[in-house]
């Protein structure tokens, strides 16, 4: 499996198939879970939402599947860039998680001068929440009853982080969770 990234031009050659991937797809641990509608997306994309100074957004591309998912890299221009990764519905569950977090790892070390990179997810995500820690990241964070849930009480949100120093050695650097006196 091959993964890589492709860059959207969401006002031009990539505004219908943002379009699709919206709507046709659901989204359970998302603060928005259900499929947008067209005019949301239509919205997110005269907004700049996908692209301008501080967002990104990428196609996720899989060398034998095509494209199964998307990508939008947040923050570009704080020192610890997030990001909003999504996979297609019909390509959850298939092993594809951290392949596509490595790739967008490496093109963030790659391409941006920064020391780290953050993600954040909802604490019942176990499948993301596998997918940081089998790519390297460490888990910072625990936030309670901090993801709202339309009509729910809210989850509890977990922020997970990786290094530029541990990307480059591929070794964790521990979290000094015990550091008070």
């Amino acid at each position: 499996m091959s993964i890589s990234l492709s860059r959207l031009d969401p006002n031009g050659a990539d505004r219908s198939g943002l379009i699709e991937f919206f709507t046709g797809n659901d989204f359970p641990f998302h603060v928005r879970p259900a499929p947008w509608t067209a005019d949301k997306v239509v919205e997110m994309i005269g907004t700049g939402a996908f692209c301008n100074d501080d967002n990104d957004s990428f196609w996720i591309f899989d060398d034998d599947l095509g494209v199964v998912g998307y990508v939008r890299i947040e923050d570009l221009n704080d020192d610890t860039p997030m990001f909003d990764l999504r996979l297609s519905t019909e390509f959850r569950g298939q092993g594809l998680g951290v392949a596509c977090l490595s790739a967008v790892t490496d093109h963030v070390f790659e391409t941006k001068d920064v020391k780290r990179f953050e993600g954040h997810t909802r604490a019942d995500n176990i499948a993301m929440r596998s997918v940081f820690l089998r790519a390297g990241w460490s888990k910072e964070a625990h936030y309670r009853r901090a993801w709202p849930v339309a009509g729910h009480t809210p989850q509890d949100s977990v922020a997970y982080a990786i290094l530029r120093e541990e990307w480059e050695s591929g070794v964790s650097v521990d979290v000094n969770w015990h550091d008070f006196p």
